[in-house]
């Protein structure tokens, strides 16, 4: 459930002295439903934590760890048409 629009996201941005170029991504963050197979991000699903995922091997988490190789993808969709900006990739490093 989004709370408000793309372009509302955008003037709020603009309004508040952020300098918004031609090519600037803006993300919404987790769009997630009221049902709780509806949940979002690794937060939510594990419900801050007291509800631990179980992983493919059988391990359960809560949080990400050191280590976990995450991929984002993102796109937009309708009749005919899909776009998106592919995939971005990276690894979880310990804090310096």
């Amino acid at each position: 459930l989004m709370y408000w629009s793309s372009v509302q996201q955008l003037v709020h941005q603009a309004s508040n002295g952020c300098a918004i170029d031609v090519g600037d991504l803006l993300g919404s963050g987790t769009i997630s439903g009221p049902e709780k197979h509806q949940r979002g991000s690794l937060l939510e699903i594990s419900w801050n934590g007291s509800e631990p995922v179980e992983m493919p091997d059988g391990s359960k988490r809560s949080f990400l760890e050191d280590g976990d190789a995450l991929t984002m993808r993102g796109w937009c969709q309708g009749d005919g048409y899909r776009v998106g900006f592919g995939e971005v990739e990276g690894t979880i490093t310990p804090a310096v």
